[in-house]
Formats: C-alpha cells, sequence, structure tokens
C-alpha cells in the first residue's frame, strides 16, 4: 500500500469537515476523489500534505506514520502536490519554475526514471515554445502544465492533484486529461480531485464519492460511471 489513510478528522475551528475519511492507494494506481464543493477533498490532500493537521486519523506513506508532518517533510518523502491554485512563480520563466521543483537542485540524469526539462516539454509542447516567458504572462491552461511539470521535476512517488481541468477550455481539459493518464502510464501514482467526473474516471483505475466529510461510494472506475447513483448526481443523466 503506497498511501493508507485511516479515520481521518480534520476541522477548521469548529467545523468538523473530515469525518472519519479513509482512502487506500496502491502502486501504479490512479484513484479519483470525487464529491460536490465542500464535501472535504482538498481538506483531504491538504491533511495528507501536512497543510492541515487532523485531529485524529492517520496518513501511513510507503508504509510510514507521516501523520502531521510538515509539509516540507511529506514532500521530501515523495508526494507531490499540484493545488487548485497553481501556485506558479509568475516573475520567473517556464524553465526557471521548473527548476524550482528539482530536489536538491540537481537532476540525477544517470536515473532514466528521472524526470528532466526534456521529458516535461515532451508532454507539454506548449511549455518548450513559451520556454524563457515568465510564468505571469502564461495562460491558465498553460500554467496548469507548469505547476504539474514542477510538481513532477521532485521525483513524486505520489502526485497529487487538485481540480486540474478547473476554468479551462474543453479542448484543453482534453489535453490535461490526456497528459494525467500518460503520466500514470509512466509509473507514476496519482490522487486526482476532479469536479469533471466522467473525465477522471474515463482516466482512474479506482474512486471514492465523498459526501459530508466521509466516504459514501467506493469501487472501480467503471463501476462508478455505470452506478445510478453516480450517473444522477455527477454525470449529469436522469
Amino acid at each position: 500500500m503506497l498511501l493508507d489513510v485511516r479515520d481521518l478528522n480534520t476541522y477548521y475551528g469548529t467545523s468538523h469537515v473530515l469525518q472519519g475519511m479513509t482512502l487506500q492507494v496502491e502502486q501504479g494506481e490512479l484513484v479519483a476523489l470525487l464529491g460536490r464543493n465542500g464535501m472535504g477533498k482538498t481538506t483531504t490532500m491538504k491533511s495528507v500534505m501536512g497543510l492541515v493537521k487532523p485531529r485524529s486519523g492517520s496518513v501511513a506513506f510507503k508504509g510510514r506514520d507521516v501523520t502531521g508532518w510538515a509539509p516540507y517533510r511529506v514532500a521530501k518523502a515523495g508526494i507531490g502536490y499540484v493545488p487548485e491554485e497553481r501556485r506558479i512563480f509568475p516573475n520567473l520563466s517556464v524553465l526557471e519554475n521548473l527548476a524550482m521543483g528539482v530536489k536538491g537542485g540537481k537532476i540525477d540524469t544517470s536515473n532514466p526514471d528521472a524526470w528532466t526539462v526534456e521529458k516535461i516539454f515532451g508532454h507539454f509542447p506548449k511549455l518548450k515554445e513559451r520556454a524563457r516567458q515568465k510564468g505571469g504572462h502564461l495562460s491558465g491552461g498553460e500554467q496548469q502544465m507548469l505547476t504539474i511539470g514542477r510538481a513532477l521535476m521532485a521525483r513524486p512517488k505520489l502526485l497529487m492533484l487538485d481540480e486540474p481541468s478547473l476554468g479551462l477550455a474543453p479542448i484543453l481539459v482534453k489535453a490535461i486529461f490526456s497528459t494525467i493518464a500518460e503520466i500514470k502510464d509512466r509509473g507514476v501514482t496519482i490522487l486526482l480531485v476532479e469536479q469533471n467526473a466522467r473525465a477522471a474516471l474515463k482516466v482512474a483505475d479506482r474512486g471514492y464519492v465523498l459526501e459530508t466529510g466521509r466516504v459514501v461510494l467506493s469501487g472501480s472506475a467503471p463501476e462508478l460511471l455505470q452506478d445510478e447513483r453516480v450517473r444522477k448526481a455527477y454525470l449529469g443523466e436522469r
């Protein structure tokens, strides 16, 4: 088990956001976390990443208890996080932004699995065209590509993506999900939070559905795509 989240209870002040949240992610999987806004999807990721500390429950990564660790320690352990806000460095170029993601400031070129700038550009050709441009001058879709690329430069064992298609035009949404599938095929394990349930489940192996901070439904992606509750609530079918 790569990621094992057990019975997390996380609060913002007196607001009980995660209420016994439990999920598992196996090595090599792409797992989708679905649910309406305010159900605890982002808080789950932030609790894993150490950005908020759960009051109870546990987060284990590669068999090691990382509950409540500082975010830099979680990142160093091998978890990459792409937040909904993207948070690129607007005054740095694309190349400089990518360099900020490199652990220890140096790429291990002897490792065939290492992520290099060339590999990132292979998945995101638009970034190669904009290599010298400042991040703040990129479109929303290009900024999303850059954020994912920067996270990959740290060679994460688990990549957590929070709403990667948010605010993007349909053609860019298709491109982003195609790239996410390619990244998964390269052996990167992915936990994906996404409002576009249909697109998420088409690339996912399994999924969880959250309501009020707890899992109410889980299963393989094909099972969830056929589930009547999912089809009505998240796929817009009657």
